[in-house]
């Protein structure tokens, strides 16, 4: 079942295809962006998440060749093209470039049957994710690049499978992210928002409310999580957090690596955990000397065995109010749940205020919004929204609303108005920047259209 447009979309990237290489190709990959509901910078920490996939998706049609030589070309002139040996593939972690995203998807499934030889293919990627925008462009193609190189290869793998190597293989340019992104683009279903739960992996499908739709608006930032350190400081601060908050509560501190664990292993709720944090950790920041005071260890253990390169220099980590953002905000995503399988009378009210605490909670307790996002969010609520907050990573990127049906015209139009036609001119009238979005299908390859 193919989205609207896609099929003259195919039309269309089929004769590029055939004026860039000369052929046809064998067959089209396609896998979409996602919007994160609830449930922000917990995935990595080991809580659920509850995204659902967007329509806007990544669309990749390939041709295998019979040499050993990768080549990829991208309709969007902005990505250069790119080739390389498929025998040697190299990912250079210190440049976050288009075509390392594809490289990690390939690479995660060479590795996991064990292939020393790939076989050559002819590439041409198509999308309208907006890239940078923290709806997931680059696990997009990640995930994409993983189920051509499957195809190619004739192999079996299950979805869950599938989202797992990527997961893992997108850590290969330097982001140490927690599967929520893979996950969903696999998993997705047209009309359901999805629970995924990892460790084991699993998606449950939650029913959003049929009165409201979800608006997902761009604040025109741009942010690689890739390109900066700020991504990776928030890992390792909850990395130390869950340390420190083992090492107070006698627990085997040097094995624990995640906030879940804890409670795991104290067997009680995230209110409780709230509870715990605010007895063991202290608001003020800790100094890289405080967390070896506290763990008995020496700084050059710190750096090499509990921290990730990109972070040995980092001189502040506050651990209490990312412990305080991750607890809180897994228990938001449960409520979350709760309300829609519930559905009472004011469904919408009641998601659109977990989402604004959502929002408060990553401004102020992880430090993950930045003006513009603060300002959309403001204009959001003021035209209507029930409840609006950042999605993605943050710094930079989209907001999402929830809207009433009744008032989605003029919601939209009152927006467009107050952020994007600003008296300064100074946001470009990207036609991406603003639309209303349904849960859309899963990752799938079809053959030539």
């Amino acid at each position: 079942h193919l989205r609207t447009g896609v099929q003259d979309q195919l039309l269309k990237l089929k004769e590029m295809f055939n004026s860039k290489f000369g052929s046809i190709p064998k067959f089209y990959v396609r896998a979409p962006g996602r919007v994160n509901l609830i449930g922000e910078h917990v995935d990595y920490c080991g809580y659920s998440v509850l995204p659902m996939a967007v329509e806007q998706d990544l669309l990749i049609a390939v041709e295998p060749v019979k040499t050993c030589t990768l080549q990829l070309a991208n309709t969007n002139p902005l990505y250069p093209d790119f080739s390389t040996s498929a025998t040697t593939i190299q990912i250079d972690k210190t440049k976050p470039l288009w075509h390392n995203y594809f490289l990690c998807g390939l690479k995660g499934i060479q590795e996991h049957f064990g292939l020393s030889n790939l076989t050559g293919m002819n590439c041409l990627v198509d999308g309208n994710i907006p890239p940078s925008s923290g709806l997931s462009s680059s696990s997009a193609l990640v995930c994409c690049a993983g189920l051509v190189t499957l195809t190619v290869l004739g192999m079996n793998l299950s979805k869950v499978e599938l989202a797992e190597i990527c997961a893992k293989s997108e850590r290969y340019i330097g982001t140490e992210g927690g599967g929520m992104d893979q996950s969903i683009s696999f998993l997705a279903e047209e009309g359901t928002a999805k629970l995924i739960e990892f460790s084991p992996l699993r998606a449950t499908n939650v029913n959003l409310p049929s009165g409201a739709v979800f608006v997902i608006a761009n604040s025109c930032v741009e942010m690689n999580k890739a390109a900066t350190s700020h991504f990776n400081i928030r890992v390792m601060e909850c990395r130390l957090a869950a340390k420190l908050l083992a090492k107070y509560k006698s627990l085997q501190w040097d094995k624990v690596l995640q906030l879940e664990e804890v409670q795991a292993k104290l067997g009680i709720s995230l209110e409780e955990m709230l509870l715990v944090t605010e007895d063991a950790l202290h608001p003020e920041p800790y100094s890289p000397e405080e967390i070896c005071r506290c763990l008995g260890i020496t700084l050059e253990e710190l750096r090499t065995q509990i921290l990730s390169p990109n972070t040995h220099d980092v001189l502040i980590f506050k651990l209490y109010q990312r412990a305080k953002h991750v607890y809180s905000e897994a228990a938001r995503v449960l409520q979350f749940k709760k309300i829609c399988e519930e559905a009472p009378e004011n469904t919408v009210q009641l998601l659109g205020e977990l989402m604004n605490q959502s929002h408060m909670s990553c401004r102020d307790m992880y430090e993950c919004s930045c003006p513009e996002l603060d300002q959309l969010v403001d204009i959001c609520r003021k035209f209507g929204a029930e409840g609006s907050r950042l999605t993605g990573a943050g710094w930079g990127g989209c907001t999402v609303s929830i809207v009433a049906v009744d008032n989605l015209t003029s919601f939209l139009a009152n927006v467009h108005k107050a952020y994007y036609q600003r008296i300064d001119g100074s946001l470009a009238p990207e036609k991406h920047s603003l639309f209303a979005t349904k849960p859309g299908g899963g990752a799938l390859v079809f053959l030539e259209a």
